[in-house]
């Protein structure tokens, strides 16, 4: 009955406009936030109820928000975060404590929800609300019923016109800025800074990822505007690497406040950055007066969890997932794999991409790692089809196989891989999330 139920209440989720699942428009008028804002009055504010920490930015905005939400959950408080997008599952969305939203309170809640949407939008004053929107309503509203203290919220796409921010942050974070869905938010590092730097609000703090001259100057000029301070990770917050195994690598984060010696349950270098900026944020939220501690700091960043992140998933032969899907991405896994992996026989790609991505781009970065090639593509709408993909490779003179779904390509990647070889799968979250379901089920 709960799984019929619960399909339903995905169904109505999904029967909104949903731009995760169509090319996305240009003009603001289709971000409108007053809609959401409206949708969140009729339901009391919840967005209002809790402290909020909000992150923006190109790559490792997920990453950072599991590792202040695990910090701040061993801090003693009740947390909640807000991410997206899923891997497998949309519960993975909203989480309390680490916890998933369950399928019997999503379904109250969608219900609770029903009459103030149809309100809205029979009003349609701003537009028609989304499905985005919807379920940040639906975040909120969760994390309003469970009482949380803090709500880690991440931007779904930009910042300035994302539904996440209608929030009023105690610190908001901009991870590093780079070129990706150019199709919204403009076609230079700047426009996309600037709409990254939108999360900004007056008299605030704002903790920046180390950035280009170009992009930490617009951020720079942001602050100066709006009266809010910067904290600049990479210059007033340090990071060292101290080594890894299997598992876990070590860091030392030189604070502000503190010095803390890290033990990351993530691999990637990417995440040392990721780290520091969220030691970074922690120490702006101790400075005003909450009780996070060096200790309660160390521990929660020992306990993160967050999957689909250059992940092991197998030994032998090695299987790597990790959701690179832009340049900068692509570039730090293939860094990466060079820095953990040094002993592995052959390296099998499989790559997948959605539509909207610089693909050129993404294999310019990975094909010199590689002996073989699988090209496949998810089952998400905006999964771009083989054919330009196997042509990427082929400007490269690689020559790589097709497959249609991600579980032939993972079939034709076992096949062919010896136990000391590697395989990597990567280009896009929904292509990693169902190489994991599949992984899972061992019906290969």
């Amino acid at each position: 009955m709960v799984a019929s139920l619960y399909q339903q209440a995905l169904d109505y989720i999904y029967s909104f406009i949903d731009y995760e699942t169509m090319p996305r428009p240009h003009d603001a008028a289709s971000y409108d936030l007053r809609r959401t804002e409206e949708l969140l009055a009729r339901l009391g504010n919840p967005h209002l109820k809790a402290k909020s920490v909000h992150i923006a930015g190109t790559k490792g905005k997920g990453s950072t928000a599991a590792m202040l939400a695990s910090a701040l959950t061993a801090s003693g408080y009740t947390t909640g975060l807000y991410t997206s997008p899923h891997l497998s599952d949309l519960r993975e969305r909203i989480r309390v404590d680490g916890k998933l939203i369950s399928e019997a309170e999503l379904i109250s809640l969608v219900e609770k929800l029903k009459p103030e949407v149809e309100a809205v939008n029979l009003r349609a004053s701003y537009g028609q609300l989304t499905t985005f929107e919807l379920l940040t309503a639906l975040a909120f509203s969760y994390f309003g019923l469970k009482g949380v203290d803090f709500q880690v919220v991440e931007a779904g796409l930009g910042g300035r016109l994302d539904a996440t921010n209608v929030v009023k942050p105690e610190v908001c974070i901009i991870t590093s800025v780079n070129l990706d869905h150019t199709d919204v938010l403009g076609d230079s590092l700047a426009q996309i800074a600037a709409e990254k730097a939108g999360i900004i609000k007056p008299g605030g703090v704002v903790v920046s990822s180390p950035q280009t001259d170009e992009v930490a100057q617009i951020i720079e000029e942001a602050c100066l505007k709006c009266g809010a301070g910067l904290v600049r990770v990479g210059s007033d917050v340090t990071w060292q690497e101290l080594g890894f195994d299997a598992s876990r690598q070590l860091l030392k984060v030189n604070g502000r406040l503190a010095s803390y010696q890290l033990s990351l349950p993530l691999l990637g270098r990417y995440q040392l950055e990721n780290a520091a900026t969220a030691v970074a944020a922690l120490e702006v939220l101790a400075g005003r007066g909450f009780g996070i501690s060096r200790d309660s700091i160390i521990t929660g960043l020992a306990k993160v969890s967050w999957p689909g992140r250059f992940q092991i998933v197998s030994r032998s032969p090695l299987i790597v997932v990790d959701g690179a899907h832009n340049p900068a991405a692509a570039r730090g896994l293939r860094q990466s794999i060079e820095h953990y992996f040094k002993n592995f026989g052959r390296a099998i790609l499989v790559i997948g991409a959605s539509s909207d991505k610089d693909i050129a781009g993404i294999v310019s970065e990975l094909y010199p790692l590689f002996d073989k090639v699988i090209v496949t593509r998810s089952r998400h709408p905006r999964a771009v089809a083989t054919p330009p993909i196997v042509a990427e490779f082929r400007k490269h003179r690689v020559k790589a196989q097709a497959a249609e779904t991600v579980p032939e390509a993972l079939s034709l990647a076992l096949a062919q891989a010896g136990s000391s070889d590697l395989i990597c799968i990567t280009g896009s979250l929904f292509v990693v999330g169902e190489a994991i379901e599949q992984l899972k089920r061992g019906d290969l």
